[in-house]
């Protein structure tokens, strides 16, 4: 089983321009947040899955359980609360870049706190976006990661950052460094790695991750790992509709993939060579092309990648 934990939201996506002298577009909200989208790509890929969080009594809460349920994701670790939930309002570029303003004072998600335990047969834990930002809850998702990582199970941490929830982005910086030791695998984008300040080789230097997946928009994917090997792969060609969910969906396809190659366990990254990562990189390369071809998060199934 693999634990996803961290924000659910609603994202309310623009459909079309303004039209009619109308000053905005109009809104579609959709089923969203980074681990979310992230749980529910692993269930439609058939990896076994639980999400781990807090989501709202409220309508949209309900909505959102009900996305998990359909893509079979569990949900016993999810907690639940009268507070309402958060939501992001997208912007999309003329590229299919999407950026985010947020509502989030006083959400559900905020109010996350440590579980005691996970279930056993947990092999692997996600972690990122939000619910590493927005305390309360922050500081439970850090403990948790901890935790987990002391006991020997895999973990993988995508900051994925939204600077504008973010008022301190020294201390942001200093805390991501902390998290490091606790982490197996680091994935970011080429805007994170800048923003963050670092670089491949420092954060895979003494008791770092094993290894740091890159996205690099329309360039592929490039791995570095922690015995020296760099590996990339190309994009998949597609027409992009919004880049919405596509980083989530990598980590998704990242995870199943180690998992069918039994790679989700202490050392095995380090036993993994460049055709292993390869393989890796072009199968999640080819999800998330599928993701931006849709509108907002829409994670292929299993039987679209063949």
């Amino acid at each position: 089983m693999i634990v996803v934990a961290g924000e659910s939201l609603i994202d309310l996506v623009p459909q079309r321009a303004a039209a009619g002298g109308r000053p905005l577009p109009a809104l579609l909200p959709r089923l969203g947040g980074g681990p979310y989208n992230t749980a529910v790509a692993l269930g439609r890929l058939g990896a076994p899955v639980t999400f781990c969080s807090r989501v709202s009594t409220d309508g949209f809460g309900e909505a959102l359980l009900g996305g998990l349920h359909a893509a079979g994701v569990g949900t016993s670790l999810v907690q639940r609360g009268p507070e309402p939930t958060t939501l992001a309002v997208a912007s999309i570029g003329a590229d299919g870049s999407a950026h985010y303003g947020f509502y989030a004072n006083g959400s559900a998600d905020r109010l996350f706190e440590l579980p005691t335990e996970l279930p056993e047969e947990v092999r692997a834990l996600a972690f990122g976006t939000c619910s590493l930002a927005l305390e309360p809850g922050a500081s439970a998702y850090e403990a948790l990661l901890r935790r987990e990582a002391s006991r020997g199970r895999f973990t993988l941490l995508d900051p994925n950052v939204r600077q504008g929830l973010i008022p301190d982005g020294e201390a942001y910086r200093a805390r991501f460094d902390g998290w490091l030791p606790s982490v197996s695998l680091l994935k970011l984008s080429e805007d994170d790695a800048a923003w963050l300040g670092g670089d491949p080789g420092r954060w895979l230097a003494g008791r770092g991750p094993a290894a740091v997946v890159v996205t690099r928009g329309d360039q592929g994917l490039t791995v570095f790992t922690r015995q020296g090997r760099k590996v990339s792969v190309p994009a998949e060609p597609v027409t992009v509709v919004d880049t919405i969910g596509a980083g989530d969906t990598v980590n998704a396809a990242l995870l199943h993939a180690l998992g069918r190659r039994d790679a989700l366990s202490p050392g095995a990254l380090d036993a993994m060579d460049t055709i292993d990562w390869t393989d890796v990189l072009e199968f999640a390369a080819r999800a998330a092309a599928l993701t931006c071809s849709r509108t907002g998060a829409e994670p292929p199934y299993a039987h679209e990648l063949g």
